[in-house]
């Protein structure tokens, strides 16, 4: 389990690193001056602009701006500071972490307790009105981009209804539209795999012998299926954390959420390089820990994951163990 865990960890290490490079040199050789956004395209002297340049490090090569920027994050944990505002990125992002972290959470935890029981539902119910009308709707939100979505929310809910706040996160009524926005696309992907491997679950021998000795239905799924299923599930869940803090952008931007979403947009439009690698840095170092934690729990789902890590002192005493033990059954 140790040597599992740490082998994911220093595998984090040169991931970060190709995020890092990969985002720093699409800023650095993307059309757009920084030092013009902030100056003004007729407001400027060839001096002030060299002097602006020197002081923000952008007279520099790219090599040596790389270079430094790689330097002062592994050294000192500085992520730069913001052009516009001249706030250290790093400050920033400590205050909107929490925010997004938690859209993120409450967005996967609503998937999880929606496309779950909908998607074993459907399963047992196979080609009944129940499950028509779950693929249908699931198929629907697939199909349907999280701006659509979050803009026919607010639109619905907030402006013709009334019935919840379309921007702020001030009470807990402002969450209910953003966390849903947010697990939209995965609620119906999670709904439509669950389905997909309760039905492919269900047909197995172990199954049909556990309904055979007299079990309930109930109990069949609780304590035989759904522990099988949650093998591909889980590998699902972690594959959305990428996808729903990609798409916090959006919903941030739409619901006025002052997350990383919200920050990084700013920093896009104006030509921030610290405020865009920064934020997409942190974003990264967050999915790849929760990824982390989700392959652990991955191993205590699969004990065919476990029994890689296995030391081969430890695989003979559990061949000897299991020798012993078929020889006291034959006899």
């Amino acid at each position: 389990m140790l040597k599992y865990t740490l082998k994911r960890i220093l595998w984090m290490i040169p991931v970060m690193l190709g995020v890092i490079v990969v985002v720093f040199s699409i800023a650095y050789f993307s059309p757009g001056d920084p030092v013009l956004n902030i100056l003004g395209s007729g407001n400027y002297t060839p001096e002030s602009y060299a002097a602006k340049a020197a002081q923000l490090g952008l007279d520099k090569g790219y090599w040596e701006q790389l270079g430094t920027y790689i330097w002062n994050l592994v050294t000192k944990a500085d992520l730069g500071r913001s052009y516009l505002s001249n706030i250290p990125v790093s400050d920033e992002l400590a205050n909107r972490i929490p925010v997004t972290v938690r859209l993120s959470l409450l967005g996967i935890v609503v998937m999880m307790c929606i496309g779950l029981p909908f998607g074993i539902i459907s399963a047992l119910k196979q080609y009944g009105p129940i499950d028509f009308l779950v693929t249908s709707l699931s198929l629907v939100m697939a199909a349907m981009p999280n701006f659509v979505l979050a803009l026919l929310c607010a639109l619905f809910f907030g402006v013709i209804l009334r019935w919840l706040p379309v921007t702020g996160i001030s009470t807990w009524r402002h969450w209910i539209m953003p966390i849903f926005c947010a697990a939209g696309g995965g609620i119906a992907v999670f709904t439509r795999m669950t389905r997909t491997t309760m039905l492919e679950v269900i047909r197995q021998d172990y199954i049909r012998t556990a309904r055979a000795k007299g079990l309930k239905e109930g109990a069949v799924v609780r304590k035989h299926a759904l522990k099988n299923c949650m093998i591909p599930l889980t590998t699902l869940i972690g594959a959305f954390i990428a996808t729903i803090f990609s798409g916090s952008i959006i919903v941030e931007t739409i619901f006025n959420i002052p997350g990383m979403g919200t920050y990084l947009l700013l920093g896009i439009i104006g030509r921030d390089y610290p405020i865009i690698t920064g934020s997409i840095f942190v974003i990264s170092l967050l999915v790849c820990t929760v990824n982390l934690f989700v392959d652990i729990i991955y191993t205590f789902i699969d004990p065919r994951i476990k029994a890689q890590f296995i030391t081969s002192q430890k695989k003979a005493e559990l061949v000897s163990k299991l020798t012993q033990t078929k020889g006291v059954e034959s006899k």
